[in-house]
């Protein structure tokens, strides 16, 4: 298939096709196409964002079965072939003959990278080792000034994933401010901010030369915070993002306190009640747009954070346990100590 054919071809299940790189949509119409047209006969469309938890376990399935068909002993194996140089031929052998590719996407809907990716994150045991030391620290300085961005060596340094070694450098850079935040940095968030978001819509409309109407969810949905967090310069994309959160937030509601007091107790009793109601197995289910209102008038991602620090404050080992879980302990043992308490 020529790429013209492709690109016009892939562009029905993924519309920004054209801003891919050529020689990645090439792979695409190799790797994807037709799992794309197969799902669409059954009805499902192609997904993107975070996996959900019926995805992960059929990646794990997939990666079960295809260590069972080949004999390798392990998916860091599979995953990480790079890591076993005495065994790499044998095992890129068997990963041909047996259909790799194919086999770790069945039943899953979505582009073959992303699937490829989250089974690397899922399966590397250098993904979950705990908090950095401060001689660990020290050292991710050390490597990243003999190697700049080149996250894979010094994740091999590390023995730390590249996702991790790449986020935690992103924290402590030296000019990383962890105090309040000065007017000046404010200015700076709200000035990149405006800046990424004037610059979609142009690209979108292609109309620079007049005043811009924002659609809400623009000013908070998918933003490039790691390009923010370099426009700003002292804070890292974390605190960016949790920052202008707060800032949307207090706009939209006038700069009422929305989470002190009985007001705040109310809050979480309604978010709670309003969770276990959904009975839902995975936070990818839960439309949290909709649950803005239990605080007022909200971003999502403000929701979630208030989600996120209840069930770290509530919930033991919350860890270990599914969201349905969570949700029932909050429900069974923290609400009725929350309605008392208000």
């Amino acid at each position: 298939m020529d790429l013209d054919t492709a690109k016009l071809e892939l562009e029905e299940f993924i519309p920004h096709v054209r801003n891919i790189a050529d020689s990645s949509v090439r792979k695409m119409a190799g790797r994807d196409l037709m799992r794309f047209k197969q799902f669409k006969k059954q009805g499902i469309a192609v997904k993107f964002g975070r996996f959900s938890q019926k995805e992960n376990n059929q990646i794990r399935k997939n990666i079960e079965e295809f260590l069972q068909m080949t004999g390798i002993d392990s998916a860091e194996k599979v995953l990480f072939t790079s890591r076993y140089p005495e065994e790499k031929k044998t095992i890129n052998r068997l990963k041909a003959e047996y259909l790799f590719c194919e086999k770790l996407s069945e039943g899953i809907p979505r582009p073959w990278r992303l699937i490829y990716y989250r089974a690397r994150k899922i399966f590397d045991p250098n993904n979950y080792k705990g908090r950095y030391t401060k001689e660990e620290k020290e050292k991710l300085k050390k490597y990243y000034a003999l190697h700049g961005n080149d996250w894979k060596k010094i994740s091999e340094r590390m023995s730390r994933s590249n996702l991790s070694v790449a986020m935690k450098y992103s924290e402590i850079k030296s000019a990383t401010n962890y105090g309040p935040w000065s007017k000046e940095e404010i200015q700076k968030l709200m000035r990149a901010v405006e800046e990424v978001i004037r610059r979609r819509i142009e690209m979108e409309d292609g109309n620079s030369n007049r005043e811009i109407l924002i659609d809400r969810e623009k000013l908070y949905q998918k933003l490039p915070w790691s390009e923010i967090e370099t426009k700003v310069g002292t804070r890292y994309w974390r605190q960016c993002k949790q920052k202008w959160t707060t800032i949307l937030t207090n706009k939209m509601n006038k700069g009422q306190q929305l989470y002190r007091g009985t007001k705040g107790l109310q809050a979480k009793i309604n978010l709670i009640k309003r969770l276990y109601e959904l009975n839902v197995e995975d936070p990818n289910e839960v439309n949290w747009e909709e649950l803005s209102d239990t605080f007022g008038d909200v971003p999502k991602a403000y929701v979630q954070a208030k989600f996120y620090k209840l069930k770290v404050s509530c919930v033991p080992s919350w860890q270990r346990k599914t969201f349905s879980e969570i949700t029932d302990y909050l429900y069974e043992k923290k609400l009725p100590e929350l309605e008392e308490k208000l």
